[in-house]
């Protein structure tokens, strides 16, 4: 949206949604595959993917894996880059899903020597986060879950999930446990798999530092209109505290650039987003196997701009009538009028 245009809708009163943009720093670097196990370029150091982070215009946050990006003996030289570049630490995931041991689960392992190491992990990177003006935990726990029917205990597992994320919940209230769901991948079944499970879960963990993350990719696979998920979270307990954007055509988490296949959905969510006041952080969780990974989080940086700024146009009284009636001829000239002025 152009400068001009937002200044006229701010004197008509119209409250402008801008969110906050961060980029995961590997998304930036090297991506490999189960075919391309060597990676589809060359690697990047820390300060390499820093910098081409801080390249990105509007980017004011970055956020870290464990082990890839962060570990406690590289402390102050992200505090370096991030002091360098003026970014902010808006988040750190846990990798409870690349290493051997976490293969067959780590907060819900059959082994409570694992369990419990997942839980010391992630309070070190709770200290972590904190020493570098952090104050959120992004926690996917990627390797939880299960594969074949009888393979898994539920409902022992999910006290376990629940028992290990309430210890690092109450381990430091300054520091937010931010809980992403995933439907699938690696596991054939993830815990926790929806919004609405991962809201039962939260109600079950009974902790104010803890919410969740809605990764557009997973909640577009699990067959959920991310905007009614938005909304969900703030009907029970005002839960979102982090966005991770990227798109895919439904089928698989493919994380791709934002805005290269869906808009109106996108737009929707944006809208969502502005209605329920939300004031995190959206970060570009991507994996730009072919492309250059700069230019591709650009691109996802852009359209997020585009629509932030399609939200802002949405006539809210205009909008209020087709809720009173449902009419989607009109939803369908209302969307048109936005984005193509016909």
């Amino acid at each position: 949206m152009e400068q001009n245009e937002k200044e006229l809708l701010e004197m008509e009163g119209v409250t402008m949604f801008q969110p906050k943009y961060s980029i995961i720093l590997a998304n930036v670097g090297m991506c490999a595959d189960r075919y391309m196990s060597g990676g589809y370029s060359d690697p990047c150091t820390i300060d390499e993917m820093f910098r081409r982070v801080a390249s990105v215009d509007g980017v004011s946050g970055v956020e870290l894996v464990s082990d890839w990006n962060i570990t406690a003996k590289n402390v102050d030289q992200v505090r370096r880059n991030l002091e360098e570049y003026g970014l902010k630490l808006v988040s750190i995931i846990p990798d409870h899903f690349g290493e051997m041991k976490w293969g067959k689960g780590a907060f819900t392992s059959k082994d409570p020597a694992i369990r419990k190491q997942a839980v010391e992990d992630t309070k070190e990177l709770m200290d972590i986060s904190a020493e570098l003006g952090g104050n959120l935990i992004s926690l996917w726990p990627g390797q939880d879950g299960y594969d074949y029917y009888f393979q898994g205990d539920y409902i022992r597992e999910h006290e376990w999930f629940a028992e290990g994320v309430q210890e690092c919940c109450d381990y430091r209230k300054d520091v937010n446990i931010s809980i992403e769901y995933k439907i699938k991948e690696p596991r054939n079944f993830s815990y926790p798999s929806t919004m609405a499970v991962i809201l039962l879960m939260l109600e079950k963990l009974g902790r104010e530092n803890s919410g969740v993350t809605i990764d557009y990719g997973h909640a577009h696979v699990a067959g959920e209109n991310v905007a009614e998920s938005v909304a969900l979270a703030k009907e029970y307990g005002n839960r979102l505290l982090h966005v991770h954007m990227n798109d895919n055509y439904g089928f698989w988490d493919d994380d791709m650039i934002a805005g290269s296949i869906h808009t109106i959905p996108f737009i929707e969510f944006f809208y969502w987003l502005k209605r329920t006041g939300y004031d995190g952080y959206i970060s570009t969780d991507q994996y730009p196997y072919r492309e250059d990974g700069r230019d591709a989080v650009n691109e996802t940086v852009r359209w997020m701009d585009i629509f932030a700024g399609l939200a802002n146009r949405i006539d809210e009284k205009e909008l209020e009538e087709i809720y009173a009636t449902g009419n989607a001829c009109e939803v369908s000239a209302m969307l048109r009028d936005l984005m193509f002025g016909k």
